[in-house]
This record gives structure tokens, sequence and C-alpha cells, in this order.
């Protein structure tokens, strides 16, 4: 199933789609209601669904995610891309927490933020949890994947003081710069495992980045458990998993506004955001 987050300019509601004929039928109840029976493997018994199918082109994809929930990001999952970096890989997995107000759906602008000069891309394949994590068998409690795009702001990223690190959270929250989308694919969907997608970004149609998810360091599984751990993952939560080489900060190509940029994973989707201008200082007009 096809599970999209959606507005018609109203209220958020969720809605089961049909993308061969187009539509989107609205599920009735609270998504902590129904999500984690879905994620049981009740499937299409679990949805109770509200009024006639309507049209998706009439309606605004949002990022698949309650405001109430958490965002978490994993990062230095892919070999190549340490490369890039010129890091060695970690002994560990390696996670940090994205400001929910970075999110923007499927196909909305991305903003340019006043403070970066390199805006970057990353593709990744993002896990939404459905259930308290099993840690006997964490993709149990996998409600379904979906694609993201963590927009960094680079020089931000590396911006923070002498022997305090990198700066993370200015890199990756900054304001609707973060497209997730455009609907969560549940996991019955996928083979028994992590998943191996090929996930691919094009700026402009050219590719940037094409990998895939069978070349994570640390599998969803594995870093499913191991945030959990630290900070109990609840129903509802999101987890980008990593992204490949290809990415700005390794070849030195940064977006610009006015770039189309199309981040895609295999048997998902894809999202389509342009850059945007860029914006003026908070407090200027």
């Amino acid at each position: 199933m096809k599970l999209a987050r959606c507005t018609d300019g109203g209220a958020p509601f969720w809605g089961l789609v049909d993308v061969a004929a187009g539509t989107v039928t609205r599920i009735a109840g609270a998504f902590e209601t129904w999500a984690p029976r879905v994620t049981r493997g009740e499937g299409l018994a679990a949805l109770e669904l509200a009024g006639p199918p309507r049209p998706l082109a009439e309606l605004r994809l949002l990022a698949p995610i309650e405001r109430s929930s958490r965002v978490v990001v994993a990062g230095a999952n892919y070999s190549k891309h340490l490369v890039e970096f010129g890091l060695k890989p970690p002994g560990q997995p390696f996670s940090f927490l994205k400001a929910y107000g970075a999110l923007i759906g499927a196909n909305d602008p991305i903003r340019y933020p006043p403070l970066t000069q390199q805006l970057d891309h990353e593709v990744e394949l993002v896990a939404v949890i459905g259930t308290e994590i099993d840690h006997a068998d964490p993709l149990s409690s996998v409600l379904g994947y979906t694609v993201g795009n963590d927009v960094s702001a680079r020089d931000l990223q590396h911006s923070g003081p002498p022997g305090i690190g990198m700066d993370l959270f200015a890199a990756k929250s900054q304001d609707a710069t973060t497209g997730v989308g455009p609907w969560i694919v549940t996991r019955d969907e996928f083979g028994p495992g992590s998943p191996r997608l090929r996930l691919t970004l094009r700026v402009n149609g050219e590719t940037r980045q094409d990998a895939n998810t069978g070349e994570m360091t640390w599998d969803v599984a594995a870093l499913l458990r191991f945030v959990d751990q630290r900070s109990s993952f609840a129903c509802g939560d999101i987890l980008f998993t990593g992204s490949p080489a290809g990415v700005g900060m390794g070849t030195g190509i940064y977006l610009n506004p006015g770039d189309v940029v199309e981040a895609t994973v295999e048997g998902i989707g894809t999202l389509k955001n342009i850059v945007g201008p860029k914006s003026p200082p908070k407090g200027e007009k």
C-alpha cells in the first residue's frame, strides 16, 4: 500500500494512494491508531476509508510524518561517501536529530537559506516506524519506506568552534529544505531483510548520485537497533539511513536557485523540488 499525508488547503489528512488511478482516499482515525495495525501485517483491513476517492493532482503531498514525531538522521553510512569527505569508516553508526521545520513535501520548493553558499543534496532511503522497536527483529517495527533528500548547508556544517566539531543543527535543520515523500510504501511490498534498492539524484536532468541501498555499511535493522538503544523510537518517527557518494561536498558542485532536483528510490517514487531564490536574512525583506 501507498500511504500519503495530504492537504487540499485545509487540515492535513492521511490517504490511501492508487497511483494507477491517480486517486487518494481519505483514511479515518488517527495515524497512531491504524499505523501499528498495518505494521503488524493487517493490511487494508486495518484502514477505515472515508469518502470517495479524490484526484491526486488536486492535492498537495506533505512530508509523510506528523508534527509530533521525530526526524532521526543516520550519517556516514556509505563507504564511498566517506571517501569523498576524506574520512575513515567509523566503528559504529552515527546519528543525530533534524528539526521538523526543515521538512517539505514531494513537490514543494527548496528554500535557499541566507546563511549558506554551499547548499548540498543527499538522496536517502527513509524508514517510517510503526511500533516500538523489537530488538530481536527491528524490521518488523517498520511501517514502510519513503524517499528523503537530506539537503545540507556544508559551509555551516564545518563552521563549529575549534575543538567542538561539526555544527549539524545549522547544516541540517534549515527551514523548508528537506524533501520527504511522496508517500510511504508499506513494508510488505519489499522482500525480507533490509531493502536493496537503487537510489538516484538528478539536478536539471544530470545524474549526481547513483547507488544501491545494499551498499550501506549498516543496514536498516542495525541502524534501528543502534538508535533505539539510545533514544526510543515511537510510532510515526522517521529514520534517514544515509546517502551515497556524489554529493556537492565531494564534487564541488552545489545547488543553485532554479535547479530542479529529483531524488528517486526504486519501488517508492520521486521527489521533484525546485530550489527557490536565496532568502534574505531574517528581519530583512
